[in-house]
């Protein structure tokens, strides 16, 4: 497949734009816990169990990065370690009910902060953002 320059410019604004929105996000936090605990959690509230490898592999990271953020939710009652049915050999990590409250917790002032903004937007453009968030979305889970 050949790329050509529109393309990229494509790419680039879309880029430019999705970093600068995702880092006022992050910044929009309440800073209990880590954001690579947040990743964790999140993950295990939209999947539902997961081994370590699976979990890793949707945040694009290696199970070893991440043992410090499984063990820490783990001793905070946020996440459990279950055996795996498939593969004795394997675990399951799923979140807690104590887990979903602290992920609440932690994304409700950016959900606050984007409400706020969505406020300046008109109904179509709100609807333009739900569909482009889809698409983001789909775009993040292709493998190339």
């Amino acid at each position: 497949m050949r790329t050509n320059e529109d393309d990229l410019e494509t790419a680039r604004r879309i880029l430019t734009g999705a970093g600068l929105f995702s880092a006022r996000a992050r910044a929009e936090r309440a800073g209990a816990i880590s954001l690579s605990q947040t990743g964790v959690l999140r993950q295990l509230a939209k999947a539902g169990a997961l081994t370590p490898g699976e979990l890793a592999d949707r945040l694009r990271s290696q199970p070893q990065s991440l043992s410090r953020a499984f063990a820490a939710l783990e001793e905070q009652g946020w996440i459990r370690r279950r055996p795996d049915p498939d593969d004795g050999r394997q675990s399951l990590l799923e979140i807690t009910p104590a887990g979903t409250e602290v992920l609440a917790e932690e994304m409700r002032p950016r959900e606050v902060w984007l409400a706020g903004a969505l406020e300046r937007l008109t109904d179509a453009e709100q609807g333009l953002l739900v569909i482009a968030a889809g698409l983001l979305e789909q775009l993040s889970e292709d493998s190339r």
